[in-house]
């Protein structure tokens, strides 16, 4: 015990800067702070999250984007937690069902894996018979292979080794990986795809459970993180922009501030990284000048309260609309519709009015809501993800420069993997992990 309070009392005499406060930057600069480490976060907008935040529009509390949790989260819902955040209260969580449009629907009974998956998947609606078995065939393919490629393919390519029928592509396929990976299946990374089968429909039968939030994506956990930290003594910074980053002799300095830092944790976006000046040369990963990325587009829609759909959440096939969520079930703003649509596509060419009354029509067509609507706004993120592509070299949390780290859904993590797509899992790993770097080298 003696030993673990001088660990700490050391660590106390040390200060972090953390870059960004989305959803790496603020995990790893929690994490340091439940260490004793003194933090400052910088964040260059008004509100925390980063590309999972609040956004106000004309009085009403919205999200710039629809992001789902599944039980397979646990580092995510591990920070939750200890940060204070109750599970219970802010997620709606129900075991996993994927209902498409028209006529699909996958739901695992509660069963003990792996055979509420086999059962799940066997008795998926929607599909023939031959789609059903080509279906299990894949599943059963990819787990007798521990879920590994020999060799990193596009999701397309997999798909057609696999000789997955097209309707089952279009039911299923499609509109989980679009989901999961923010890429087209032309360019998807077969391998990140298993990834996320392997810990969801592949792991215990909770981990395929869906959480819907039921706050915003500042409320749901950066701004209760937030307090953590400054009830540790930490603080954050909004509307703080950080351009340049000086390595001294006595540590390191942002923005030529007095205040000398330890160490930097820069939690940044890859492409906002590019405009960032490092006192450092080539500390910073070369290979993202190479790497293209891909939007979300969220379409709001308010009908009157009185409409509702069947399901929280609705996939459609074959659509310009791809997922559509009812912020009614978990926002109590009824009549509240948000419609995503994930990658490139050709609803980039029109114009945001345009998209919204496209968008208005299929959901009047397909769902059979309304045609009128009181209130509409379209959300774009037009880097929304980097492109989750086939072999895709990822920098590490640690840097050619000792003190210097980095943070984001982006990197391969401490072990190098790289394994999982721009998710907020994703960030929340690599922030822990490059706390638990800066943590080690302190220590030293």
């Amino acid at each position: 015990m003696a030993g673990v309070e001088n660990v700490v009392a050391v660590l106390n005499n040390y200060s972090v800067a953390v870059l960004g406060g989305g959803y790496a930057g603020i995990t790893a600069a929690a994490e340091l702070a439940a260490a004793g480490i003194k933090v400052s976060v910088f964040e260059a907008g008004k509100v925390l999250g980063g590309r999972a935040r609040k956004v106000w529009l004309e009085g009403k509390s919205l999200d710039n984007g629809q992001h789902l949790v599944i039980g397979a989260y646990t580092g995510l819902l591990s920070m939750m937690a200890k940060v204070g955040v109750d599970g219970k209260v802010v997620f709606l969580r129900r075991p996993m069902e994927l209902v498409v449009e028209p006529g699909f629907r996958l739901a695992c009974p509660s069963l003990p894996a792996p055979l509420h998956l086999a059962l799940g998947l066997l008795f998926a609606q929607g599909l023939s018979w031959s789609e059903r078995f080509a279906l299990v065939r894949a599943m059963h393919v990819a787990q007798a292979a521990k879920w590994q490629l020999a060799r990193d393919i596009t999701v397309s390519r997999w798909l057609e080794d696999q000789r997955q029928p097209s309707g089952l592509i279009g039911r299923f396929w499609q509109p989980l990986t679009v989901a999961a990976l923010n890429t087209p299946l032309e360019l998807a990374s077969a391998q990140v795809l298993l990834n996320v089968l392997r810990d969801s429909l592949g792991g215990a039968r909770s981990a395929s459970d869906l959480l819907l939030p039921c706050r915003d994506f500042s409320a749901l956990y950066p701004d209760v993180a937030a307090q953590f930290i400054e009830q540790r003594g930490g603080h954050i910074y909004r509307s703080r922009r950080v351009r340049r980053v000086g390595k001294i002799q006595q540590g390191w300095q942002l923005n030529d501030d007095p205040e000398i830092f330890d160490a930097v944790i820069c939690a940044l976006p890859p492409h906002g990284l590019a405009a960032l000046q490092v006192s450092v040369p080539d500390v910073l990963p070369a290979q993202l000048g190479r790497w293209t990325y891909q939007p979300i587009v969220t379409v709001y829609l308010q009908y009157d309260h009185t409409v509702k759909l069947a399901k929280p959440m609705l996939g459609l096939s074959n659509s310009l609309a791809q997922w559509v969520f009812d912020r009614g079930f978990t926002h109590q703003t009824d009549g509240l519709i948000a419609v995503v649509i994930s990658a490139e596509g050709l609803h980039q060419t029109l114009a945001q009015d345009e998209l919204a009354q496209a968008v208005v029509l299929e959901l009047h067509q397909r769902l059979d809501l309304p045609i009128d609507v009181s209130w509409q706004r379209v959300i774009t993120e037009k880097r929304a993800t980097f492109a989750c592509t086939p072999g895709l070299e990822r920098p590490a949390n640690q840097t050619s420069e000792a003190g210097f780290w980095l943070a984001g859904d982006y990197t391969a993590g401490l072990a190098g993997k790289g394994d999982y797509p721009a998710t907020l899992e994703g960030a929340v790993r690599s922030g822990m992990a490059a706390a638990q770097g800066v943590l080690k080298e302190l220590d030293q």
